[in-house]
């Protein structure tokens, strides 16, 4: 019975995933935290497979982070990404993918509005004409950039120079995954799988080899929250939440966590820093280390063999090295901090209680 509720949910929460074609809006913050993440992606989906996926440098960031934080007001918000849809139209595009979740919350969000409320799209017409002299079409399809992973999952599998097996047992890694609230909570029907059972990160670590730790905390907020982490005086809640998910994980020794948020990784990653040099207390299989954190595009991208510097996996505060050590990634110790040219990017000052490289 259990399964076939799960068989009638599943069917509920699919979506269309267009294979080509796409205009790209990247995440603001992912530039700053992540900044290999989403060059990743591209070099993967345009020079690997082929695809057409159209950047234009005009574009900017949804002001979601803004909107979100009551700084604000809905309506700036909507005319922001009326703009990037009219860049879309103006390219000849669409169908529109967005890096961050928190952007593809608000776009689902400001689309369905305009669908409910069509004078409340006719005025942001007219806003975005008063401002710009611009006018936009709606996309008609938007997707979240790890739907497109998910979609080109059995492409990087056949291509997999890496796969997420240990060399040293021969067994799958065990990989966590944590979905970003914003692409399945919020909008359940617009996610692979809706918020009880999101495959769109499980179906690709199963792709490429790897096993999904199950744990009771599963589903439970990185701890990011904007109005927990925004406030300082709020940020124990955010840090409690993120503490309550690895103390649940832990058990289970994973090998490394997936995410599909940036604030996700960021938090997942940033916290474990904060828990061990305020507790002592490090998490994973491989003591004083810490379990790995990357995004959807960092595991693709090892996986299909690119260089893990290359890829800006230095920039993350939880040592990756580990996690290389079991796939038999090869890597140049000596290359870890430094940029293009071998210009010296600095090396992280040491932390008392979680170890780096």
């Amino acid at each position: 019975m259990i399964y076939e509720g799960k068989k009638r949910i599943w069917s509920e929460f699919q979506k269309e995933i267009p294979d080509d074609g796409y205009f790209y809006a990247r995440s603001c913050i992912r530039q700053n935290f992540n900044p290999g993440a989403e060059q990743a992606f591209l070099d993967i989906v345009r020079n690997r497979f082929g695809k057409d996926f159209y950047e234009n440098p005009l574009h900017t960031t949804c002001g979601g982070i803004a909107y979100h934080s009551d700084t604000t007001p809905e309506e700036t918000s909507m005319t922001i990404i009326a703009r990037q849809f009219s860049l879309m139209q103006e390219a000849g595009y669409e169908n529109f993918v967005v890096s961050c979740v928190t952007s593809f919350g608000l776009h689902t969000e400001i689309l369905q509005t305009w669908e409910e409320f069509p004078e409340v799209e006719a005025k942001i017409h007219q806003m975005l004409w008063d401002a710009c002299r611009r006018e936009f079409v709606k996309p008609r399809f938007l997707v979240h950039a790890s739907d497109i992973m998910f979609k080109y999952r059995y492409l990087v599998s056949e291509n997999a120079v890496r796969p997420l097996i240990n060399i040293k047992t021969g067994k799958p890694l065990r990989v966590v995954e944590h979905i970003g609230c914003h692409y399945s909570k919020m909008f359940p029907s617009k996610s692979v799988g809706g918020a009880e059972y999101p495959y769109v990160l499980s179906g690709l670590v199963e792709a490429l080899g790897g096993e999904i730790v199950d744990y009771p905390e599963r589903r439970h907020c990185c701890g990011f929250g904007f109005r927990q982490y925004l406030v300082r005086a709020n940020r124990g809640y955010s840090l409690s939440n993120t503490y309550k998910k690895f103390e649940s994980m832990q058990p289970f020794m994973p090998d490394m966590i997936i995410t599909n948020c940036p604030g996700c990784n960021y938090f997942l990653d940033r916290w474990q820093y904060v828990i061990a040099e305020t507790t002592g207390k490090t998490y994973g299989d491989t003591p004083g280390y810490g379990i790995p954190v990357l995004s959807y595009e960092e595991v693709a991208a090892l996986v299909l063999g690119y260089d893990p510097w290359d890829i800006g996996l230095q920039m993350h505060q939880v040592a990756v090295e580990p996690l290389l050590d079991k796939m038999g990634v090869e890597y140049d110790r000596a290359a870890k901090y430094r940029g293009k040219g071998g210009k010296d990017l600095g090396k992280p000052e040491s932390p008392v209680n979680i170890k780096c490289y």
